[in-house]
């Protein structure tokens, strides 16, 4: 089993920051590619930002320019950091790893539990 564990979400005035953390653990042989998606009430999960094991990074247009994603130093971390935010980027935020277990010859992807960020106006 991968567990993901996030942590940074909160409360915060918009024009603020926020730091994401995510960790994976468990039996991971590889990451391929870890990253952010959020959800909004009433909307779908859609994509914040991602980072391959390469270090090439993708993000969504209504974020570029405010969020930095980054791998951590530790093995299976990844970072978003979130300057300049505004209301509309209130969800829940969910980390993503794609993942390949050991003894397994394919990726999976796994999720974490999600963290509440909030904007106010």
């Amino acid at each position: 089993q991968v567990q993901l564990v996030e942590s940074g979400g909160g409360l915060v005035q918009a024009g603020g920051s926020l730091r994401l953390s995510c960790a994976a653990s468990g039996n991971i042989f590889s990451t391929n590619t870890m990253g952010w998606y959020r959800q909004a009430p009433g909307k779908q999960r859609e994509l914040v930002a991602t980072v391959t094991s390469g270090g090439s990074t993708k993000y969504a247009d209504s974020v570029k320019g405010r969020f930095t994603i980054s791998k951590g130093n530790a093995r299976d971390t990844v970072h978003l950091q979130m300057n300049s935010l505004k209301p509309e980027d209130t969800a829940a935020y969910y980390c993503n790893a794609n993942v390949l277990p050991h003894g397994s010859s394919y990726s999976r992807n796994y999720w974490g539990q999600g963290t509440q960020v909030t904007v106010s106006s």
